[in-house]
């Protein structure tokens, strides 16, 4: 089997199923643009499926690399703690995985250029 590659949104989670809706939306996307890598999300609490769950499945079914990409605005405790911790129990889980986890949309310049174009739309 090729080596499978996985991009995995990761988000907080919320109580309203409602909540997921962008993210969802942004998965479609990422498929569309995507079509050789699986798109999955994961959350971290309040919304299933967690990220552990979402990763042993990807594995069982042969991924050999993920890219693990936090939703979030800022780099608050979830991504700064939380993440890391779930990330090294699973790094240990899977020693041939590879697992990549990059910063949060928010601190990318190009994310934070596109939110300000936006803001700047709703003036006109």
């Amino acid at each position: 089997m090729n080596q499978q590659i996985a991009l995995i949104l990761f988000a907080h989670g919320a109580r309203a199923a409602s909540w997921a809706q962008p993210f969802q939306r942004l998965q479609a996307i990422l498929r569309d643009q995507l079509p050789g890598t699986v798109i999955e999300l994961a959350f971290l609490e309040l919304m299933e499926p967690r990220l552990p769950a979402v990763v042993d499945t990807l594995v069982a079914n042969g991924c050999s690399k993920i890219s693990v990409v936090p939703v979030f605005f800022g780099q608050g405790s979830h991504v700064v703690r939380d993440l890391p911790e779930m990330v090294e129990e699973l790094r240990a889980a899977h020693p041939s995985l590879q697992l990549s986890v990059a910063a949060a949309v928010g601190e990318s310049p190009a994310v934070l250029e596109a939110i300000a174009a936006y803001c700047q739309s709703t003036l006109q």
